[in-house]
């Protein structure tokens, strides 16, 4: 017997709706991971997330896993037992950075600030003078909140850059090289608008030739990994795992459909989305979270008004209208909502309908 799930409206902090091309992408017949067509296929995405992430880099590839995979793949194959990590922490995945980094072995330098604020480029700069990596949160999912991250790539020295684009890659203005990122990771479940799955990742040259050569995991290892996608040998490859054959071939659906209409067009889309309900928002009498300047074009978080019940109000969203809204995380879990025009749901109608229903739940649970 099975179960045919109820279509939902997914406005949460993620996974997003997907793209037609990627949903399209996973019906097709299967192929072998080593199969000349499959690989054909993951050439094709690597090449588009290497424009997604405004890179040259040779390792750029989707890891199989999901983007926390990304964040220990990343600091795995760069620091080992006593190397120091300074890591700027303003929300949830700077937290969980620092705990990566720890289990790792770095001697992790925090540099914490108030939850709701973008990172201080400069208070991260000074708090190590010679850090092995700094690491920083882009688009940090659980406060909505947007930092500046090429400062930090600018000014980093000898250090190795780390950043978590998971929210903004595909969405928001991403630009490795530019900024002097030397690793950053991404999942599919967001802006790209694809299920999720996979972790986009990006690989500097500096970052390769500086990797931990026998990191302490094998799966994660870009050394091996970019043998996999023929980095390592010009056009030859050499096998690694079975890779998800059916998510890459939906990941370079969505990438093709993203590319189709234009990087910057979808970014000015989600720009517009997240402007227009932010506007929604307020002028219903609510109250953002995140500072002016700093919000999330992908993900808004606002503030759950006096006397309501934020449970109630997405019960009622999910049952009355199938549609799926975040709560906060942490000390902001009953009193803030967190609420993403992501990937295709950038959209003039779906903030229509989130403002709709939402207006409703509120009205239903006052």
């Amino acid at each position: 017997m099975t179960t045919q799930p109820t279509r939902r409206h997914l406005f949460g902090p993620g996974p997003s709706n997907c793209y037609p091309e990627a949903t399209e992408a996973l019906g097709r017949p299967l192929l072998g991971h080593l199969d000349p067509d499959f690989i054909t296929i993951l050439d094709s995405a690597s090449d588009a997330l290497r424009t997604v992430w405004g890179t040259t880099n040779t390792r750029t590839l989707p890891l199989s896993a999901t983007g926390s995979a990304g964040m220990e793949a990343a600091f795995v194959n760069t620091v080992v037992p006593g190397d120091i990590a300074v890591i700027a922490v303003n929300g949830l995945f700077g937290e969980r950075m620092c705990e990566v980094a720890r289990r790792c072995g770095a001697e992790v330098i925090r540099v914490d600030h108030e939850w709701g604020t973008p990172i201080d480029a400069e208070r991260v700069l000074k708090a190590h003078p010679s850090p092995r990596v700094i690491a920083a949160v882009h688009a940090e999912t659980s406060t909505g909140v947007l930092s500046d991250v090429s400062e930090l790539g600018i000014n980093k020295g000898d250090a190795l850059l780390i950043v978590d684009a998971v929210t903004s890659l595909g969405g928001i203005e991403v630009r490795a090289d530019d900024w002097g990122i030397d690793i950053g990771y991404s999942g599919t479940q967001k802006c790209l608008g694809v299920p999720p799955g996979l972790s986009p990742i990006t690989v500097s040259e500096r970052a390769f030739k500086r990797r931990v050569k026998d990191p302490r995991s094998w799966y994660l290892d870009i050394g091996l990994l970019g043998g996999y996608v023929g980095a390592a040998q010009g056009s030859s490859r050499t096998y690694h795992h079975t890779a998800p054959v059916a998510m890459v071939a939906s990941l370079e659906g969505g990438l093709r459909r993203i590319l189709d209409e234009g990087l910057e067009h979808v970014w000015a889309r989600h720009e517009a989305a997240g402007q227009a309900l932010r506007d929604g928002l307020q002028n219903m009498g609510l109250e953002l979270f995140a500072p002016e300047g700093y919000r999330l074009a992908s993900l808004t978080t606002v503030k759950v008004p006096d006397g309501v019940e934020s449970a109630r109000v997405r019960r009622h969203l999910m049952g009355k209208y199938s549609m799926e809204i975040g709560a906060g995380v942490g000390r902001y879990a009953d009193s803030i909502w967190r609420i993403g025009t992501m990937g295709p749901n950038a959209q003039p109608d779906s903030v229509e309908l989130i403002l709709g229903a939402l207006e409703d739940g509120i009205r239903r649970s006052a």
